[in-house]
């Protein structure tokens, strides 16, 4: 295991490499001037060479590129376009814990219900309880989240209008500021896990060693637990590092439809700004998330099955 952390850890490198050099030429190919965005109607001659000498534009691309790798390694993102003269990392450093405290929480609460309805719908497979519970898990994994937003701020609108209770529609800061974005953000992974919980659980109940532990007299609690939930869950285990990856991916919806200061909502300013130093710093930071929760899910994996070798 110690083994697997190493090589993992030093391919991370050229994670980043690869990840920022992809940004940088998509960034240096896109079409417009990121100093003309920034200046907007002042079309200055001799303010917009300063810019592009400060920010370093003036420079050829491979320049350009190696200079930020260099800040990179010494810990400095560079400076903001949109946000003149101000470092990156100040900018980011504030989204980093709202991003990841709302991805914990949606993925927390993607496990505790996802798992619990898979388990109890192959237990009783071929009930009202399994196709209930499998249609609407399914919808859930159907729904993209900009189609479930609307959805529920819908529900919440007309809970409003009738005097019941509602939730705020936007902000951070109040525990009810969580409960939309977190619902939102969880509702596909939660419906995928609940489906592959439920198919991995079906295979195991049919294996020879559950029939034999049936045999030998075992109460059907300690059968679920030592055998059956065990063995089932190490399916689950490999698609939570994908999970997340997913959870990255539609923070960037929700953060921005729900006005979270969070990474996803900071990056499509940044997009819509031409703020290519917070697009390629924001970008690495989700890398190296992702690659690291990967390393925790293949962790977790050797620990449930020792006998399992995670290949590196």
């Amino acid at each position: 295991m110690i083994t697997l952390i190493v090589r993992r850890l030093a391919s991370l490198p050229f994670v980043i490499f690869s990840i920022t050099f992809i940004t940088f030429v998509v960034g240096y190919l896109a079409p417009g001037d990121p100093i003309l965005t920034m200046m907007g109607a002042r079309h200055d001659p001799a303010t917009y060479e300063r810019l592009r000498h400060l920010y370093g534009l003036d420079l050829p691309w491979f320049q350009q590129y190696g200079n930020y790798m260099l800040g990179l390694v010494q810990g400095d993102l560079g400076l903001s376009f949109r946000y003149q003269g101000r470092p990156v990392w100040e900018l980011i450093r504030t989204g980093v814990p709202v991003s990841f405290t709302l991805g914990l929480a949606a993925l927390s609460l993607s496990v505790a219900v996802g798992v619990p309805v898979g388990l109890l719908a192959a237990l009783h497979q071929n009930t009202l309880v399994d196709r209930a519970s499998t249609t609407f898990m399914l919808a859930l994994y159907s729904i993209p989240s900009f189609v479930l937003i609307p959805v529920l701020q819908w529900l919440n609108y007309q809970s409003y209008f009738r005097g019941g209770p509602s939730l705020p529609v936007a902000g951070w800061g109040r525990p009810e500021h969580w409960i939309m974005p977190v619902i939102v953000l969880s509702g596909a992974s939660m419906g995928y896990i609940a489906r592959l919980t439920r198919s991995s659980v079906v295979e195991v109940i049919r294996q020879d060693y559950v029939r034999t532990a049936h045999a030998k007299g075992l109460t059907e609690r300690r059968v679920n637990a030592m055998h059956i939930f065990r063995n089932a869950m190490l399916p689950v285990i490999t698609v939570i590092g994908p999970s997340i990856a997913f959870l990255v991916t539609g923070a960037f919806v929700v953060e921005n439809l729900f006005a979270i200061p969070g990474i996803g909502f900071l990056s499509v300013q940044a997009i819509a700004q031409r703020d290519y130093p917070v697009i390629q710093s924001t970008t690495v930071i989700v890398a190296i998330a992702v690659v690291l929760m990967n390393l925790v899910t293949d962790f977790m994996y050797t620990i449930l099955d020792p006998r399992v070798q995670v290949e590196a």
